[in-house]
């Protein structure tokens, strides 16, 4: 297969870059788009390949199109993340000190958690133990509000997970970060934080 990028590979970035992360369905629809609108050819089993000659273009620029799992339903997705930094210090230019501080402080609470989750009670409860400048309550839930609309964290009645995302695109920096913690899955060995939870119920429940 070519690595030669050509005008429906710049189209699918552009997208890639607007969106920063699509299921696969919507990667598919995307690719059959760009080849059909620029007349190339369009193989719908090479999805891969193409995002590959993409990728070998953007390897320079230490950034990468990615497969990931979602936790909460098990699709896959492509993200853009960012290779030359892959901890949260990649968040510095948008969050302050203690901001990051607190999102450190959210995902040790949902990887050492047995479900992959943390409550908004437990994490605003964590504010309180900042040792950068302290959030008040507000300042809290207005965080959380801005780390689930920039696609870091995900919520569901209360309860904070780890965005697909986020987990895509920190992966290296969780597995290093959480060694002992953070559960990994035999089968297709991505991080597992919510999924792997589900199916040990599932298996206990069909006993």
């Amino acid at each position: 297969m070519s690595r030669q990028m050509g005008d429906s590979h710049r189209r699918f970035l552009q997208t890639m870059m607007s969106n920063g992360i699509v299921d696969e369905q919507g990667a598919r629809t995307l690719h059959q788009y760009c080849c059909e609108t620029h007349n190339t050819q369009h193989a719908p089993d090479k999805l891969d390949d193409f995002i590959d000659a993409i990728n070998s273009k953007l390897q320079p620029m230490f950034m990468q199109i990615r497969k990931g799992m979602s936790e909460d339903n098990g699709h896959q997705f492509y993200a853009l993340v960012n290779m030359a930094e892959t901890d949260v210090t990649r968040m510095s230019s948008d969050y302050a000190d203690n901001e990051l501080e607190l999102f450190r402080k959210t995902m040790d609470q949902i990887v050492g958690s047995e479900n992959g989750t943390a409550s908004s009670t437990d994490i605003l409860n964590s504010a309180d133990t900042l040792t950068t400048k302290k959030l008040k309550k507000s300042e809290t839930e207005h965080l959380l509000n801005r780390l689930v609309h920039d696609q870091w964290l995900s919520e569901k009645r209360g309860e904070y997970t780890l965005s697909t995302r986020c987990i895509i695109e920190m992966e290296p920096y969780i597995r290093t970060m959480y060694q002992e913690q953070v559960k990994v899955c035999h089968i297709c060995h991505n991080i597992a934080l919510q999924i792997l939870q589900r199916k040990i119920r599932a298996t206990v429940s069909s006993l």
